[in-house]
């Protein structure tokens, strides 16, 4: 009888620790993580080392408005989106938005003709531009970044997972 009860300790401490030990790694393989898959590539970061997210808007030189969202973690690493456009209302020689509004589209348009995507990529100029620890991704509209903002902003307010796509 108390080699069966022995048997009996010994066998329900291994399923206990067997239990514990794949629990442990459930655990650990499900932490919430933010993603973003975009032309200029991929970002993920886990939702427990956001630490903030913002959007804001500023003009550079008095040419172009740039729209950005930050999201700031706990790591090494900031994150940047951002989309660029015409700051004037009114151009060179009296030319209306609308006008620049064409002519970028016919610019944007034989550009993706000739088959160069590099009007979409990150712009730097070292090293006046490199920002140590910055990954930066440029969208082509402020709709992707009212979608990446709200995203990211509702990953870190309910500690939960999301994954957005944006193709511009």
């Amino acid at each position: 009888m108390r080699t069966i009860l022995i048997f009996f300790i010994l066998a329900a401490s291994a399923v206990a620790q067997s239990t514990t030990t794949t629990q442990a790694a459930t655990t650990t393989a499900t932490r919430p993580l933010w993603k973003i898959t975009l032309p200029g590539g991929t970002y993920q970061v886990l939702v427990s080392a956001m630490l903030s997210v913002s959007s804001h808007e500023y003009v550079v030189d008095g040419s172009a408005r740039v729209t950005e969202v930050n999201i700031d973690t706990s790591g090494n690493l900031a994150v940047r989106f951002y989309y660029i456009e015409p700051a004037a209302s009114a151009g060179p020689g009296g030319l209306g938005a609308a006008t620049l509004g064409k002519v970028q589209n016919i610019l944007t348009d034989a550009a993706e003709r000739s088959g160069s995507d590099s009007w979409k990529k990150v712009v730097k100029s070292y090293p006046v531009t490199t920002h140590a620890r910055t990954v930066e991704y440029r969208v082509g509209s402020k709709d992707s970044l009212t979608k990446i903002f709200t995203s990211a902003s509702n990953s870190q307010g309910n500690g939960k997972a999301d994954t957005v796509t944006v193709s511009d």
